[in-house]
């Protein structure tokens, strides 16, 4: 450790670009093979992402300067650079929240200790079996000195965190079933009890988890070369890609991706029906009785969405060791013969409710959430596809609201009408699948919607599902400790 944090410090202290690093270490394989015949570990992937030509990735950090400065502190550090990260790298004013939330969270003082935030880190991954996740924060548990056996199964684990499972659970797939009494159950355990700021870390820890797992499949991330799975010994071959290929841009072969070539006049008919509706807005607006009849409506049509014809995923034994449960997934928020009360922003919303009980509990912590969530809301730069001096604020609240409306949360102000409008079928099976049932997302599904859109757009897109999803479980959270607290 003390040799790590001496090579962080020279990174800090000097003026090396990642490109610099990578001819290092380039040039230190290069001696371990000659001098000390040491194996080098090599990456298993094409980049960082299956779904998403390598070349592009590479690219954003050697174009954009702010990207290539936020990867540089990123990895002075961490003393790692993640895939997750590279793929966010399209964009970096969202990339420097992210990050620096993420620090906060895992890193910063706060009321739990380290190797607790990973644990339940790695709790919250497994829910939607996502080994990149668990196998970053077993890596990272360990380091910080969390105790192996933990690793056994949750079992394993302290009673406190095992009385988590159902906290997990319920936030991952059916949020709105949260009620004071499960809060109650946490706080009130006797010598088992968690205090009010540790389950306030706890929630914001899971919600970001499970959120981020949304994210990792649905960019198609792989794993990281020091994880399992990331790496291997073998030789190159011509095709082999190799870690130096981050700073020479020399990638594998581009690939042929079908959803490049223009679907006639998609971008185009998604443009002239957001005229229609804003010319419809401006005309004259819908009563609140009509805008109440379209939000169930919409509610109904998304139980019709399925995420996935693949048969139901078996979590693996690795992944399964880490919860409880695995029967337990996403129900619709409201099936025949049920009858779950939609929560109404104006009654509980983020900025009014949410934000200050945070930043109560966890000091700060409420801003940098608020920060993330209006970055990823917000962004934009005025394009689709080839054209330049679009208003997109439309269309990114539609893809925000139609999540939440599948969590059963309502806007008065909203007009549920616009989503059937915006957002085709093929659409909205994928964001169902990656909000409900990431684990169950192809590459096939990132392919068929908005197949004229670059990357970087999609990747947008994404980024606004996993801070949907992850405001919409704290809502839900947040709430349930309200009524507790009061």
């Amino acid at each position: 450790m003390r040799h790590a944090s001496a090579s962080n410090e020279t990174i800090e202290n000097s003026s090396l670009t990642m490109t610099d690093v990578f001819k290092m270490c380039t040039q230190c394989e290069r001696l371990s093979k000659k001098d000390v015949g040491v194996r080098i570990p090599r990456p298993m992937g094409n980049g960082p992402s299956r779904f998403i030509p390598e070349k592009e990735i590479l690219q954003v950090s050697k174009l954009d300067e702010s990207t290539q400065s936020i990867f540089e502190d990123a990895f002075a550090v961490l003393g790692r650079l993640d895939n997750i990260s590279l793929v966010i790298g399209f964009h970096p004013q969202y990339l420097e929240s992210f990050l620096k939330t993420q620090h906060y969270l895992l890193q910063i003082d706060g009321p739990l200790s380290l190797h607790c935030r990973h644990y339940i880190g790695i709790m919250a991954a497994a829910r939607h079996q996502c080994t990149y996740l668990v196998n970053l924060h077993v890596n990272d548990f360990l380091q910080v000195g969390g105790d192996p056996k933990w690793l056994n199964g949750l079992g394993e684990a302290p009673q406190k965190l095992q009385a988590l499972g159902e906290l997990n659970k319920i936030l991952a797939h059916r949020p709105w079933l949260l009620t004071k009494e499960h809060i109650e159950h946490l706080l009130k355990a006797e010598e088992h009890s968690w205090s009010l700021a540790e389950l306030i870390h706890i929630v914001v820890l899971l919600t970001h988890y499970h959120a981020l797992a949304s994210f990792t499949f649905g960019c198609g991330i792989t794993p990281d070369i020091q994880t399992d799975g990331g790496h291997t010994f073998r030789a190159p071959s011509l095709s082999g890609y190799c870690v130096c290929d981050i700073a020479n841009g020399n990638g594998a072969l581009e690939e042929m991706f079908g959803n490049q070539q223009e679907s006639s006049g998609e971008v185009e008919v998604l443009m002239e029906r957001m005229k229609q509706l804003q010319e419809c807005r401006d005309e004259e607006e819908a009563s609140q009785e009509e805008m109440a009849t379209r939000f169930e409506r919409e509610k109904t049509e998304s139980m019709l969405v399925v995420t996935s014809e693949d048969e139901e995923c078996v979590p693996s034994r690795d992944v399964s060791r880490h919860f409880e449960d695995p029967s337990y997934g996403y129900k619709d928020f409201s099936r025949r013969g049920e009858h779950v009360p939609t929560l109404r922003v104006q009654d509980y919303s983020w900025e009014d409710h949410g934000f200050s009980l945070v930043n109560r509990l966890y000091p700060d912590f409420g801003q940098l959430l608020d920060e993330k969530f209006q970055i990823a809301f917000n962004l934009t730069y005025n394009t689709m596809a080839t054209h330049q001096g679009v208003d997109t604020s439309m269309l990114r609240r539609a893809i925000w609201n139609y999540i939440h409306c599948m969590f059963g949360i309502r806007y008065d102000d909203y007009d549920y009408g616009e989503i059937n409008q915006l957002l085709d079928r093929s659409f909205k099976v994928y964001i169902k699948t990656m909000v409900c049932s990431p684990e169950k997302i192809t590459k096939r599904m990132y392919e068929s919607f908005w197949r004229q859109f670059r990357h970087s757009e999609k990747v947008h897109v994404n980024l606004l599902l996993m801070e949907a999803r992850m405001q919409a479980e704290l809502l839900y959270a947040l709430r349930a400790i309200t009524r507790y607290m009061t």
